[in-house]
């Protein structure tokens, strides 16, 4: 689908939300093969961008948990825009809520060797070699080139599983109330005795996202003009 297409409906959707929203989560993959530079940024996705730091500008706090499509930030998402960037997880609370949030690639993938290649790939010393070698265009196309190689269609059964493994071991945990990841591509929502277990899905394809209200976790689904409500978990 367009990019446009796709950026159009998020910057609406969250436009629909932003009177009851107190903080956004971006659970990473929120762009493809994302690699920024000293002075360099890859084009594109200004209006959601420009959504997000009119948000934060008003005082409404936004994190961003980076995925295995786009580890390579620097200082301008923090910085120009104001958002919390999490390398890897987060526990948050809302109210008398706890919740465990992370994309979940560190957790689960389907290519092997991903596990050890991670830390590698997140290196300081490995993207500065990376930036040196390939200036930005050659940079940002060869990561988009590997990310659309690498890319699977179809949700993996076996990092589905495991993600769910990782979500009730985090809830063995009796302070913590729900887990919350994204990298699967498949939406899920699972009420656990010890707690919650929420996958989002993923935006490009369903339009799938969560929301935490009264109370309770929403999985919810964008239909082009108002959001829909798959189903919910008490927390």
């Amino acid at each position: 689908m367009d990019e446009r297409a796709k950026e159009a409906d998020l910057v609406e959707c969250l436009q629909a939300h932003a009177k009851q929203v107190d903080h956004l989560y971006l659970l990473g993959d929120v762009f493809d093969g994302y690699i920024e530079y000293s002075h360099l940024i890859p084009k594109g996705f200004v209006r959601f961008q420009g959504l997000v730091a009119a948000w934060c500008d008003r005082g409404i706090p936004v994190t961003y948990l980076l995925g295995n499509h786009d580890p390579w930030h620097q200082d301008h998402f923090a910085e120009e825009i104001g958002v919390r960037l999490v390398p890897d997880q987060t526990t948050e609370q809302h109210g008398a809520h706890r919740i465990h949030l992370t994309h979940g690639d560190a957790h689960a993938s389907t290519h092997r060797g991903y596990g050890w290649m991670r830390p590698l790939l997140r290196h300081p010393w490995s993207i500065r070699l990376y930036r040196t070698l390939f200036p930005a265009d050659w940079g940002v196309a060869l990561a988009r080139s590997v990310s659309r190689a690498l890319h699977d269609p179809d949700p993996d059964p076996a990092v589905v599983a495991a993600l769910e493994a990782y979500a009730r071991q985090q809830l063995q945990d009796p302070a913590l109330n729900a887990v919350v990841m994204g990298h699967s591509h498949q939406s899920c929502l699972q009420q656990w005795d010890r707690g919650v277990y929420l996958n989002t899905g993923n935006w490009y394809e369903t339009r799938t996202f969560a929301r935490l209200e009264n109370g309770a976790l929403h999985l919810c689904r964008w239909n082009g003009s108002r959001t829909h409500d798959i189903e919910s978990a008490a927390l």
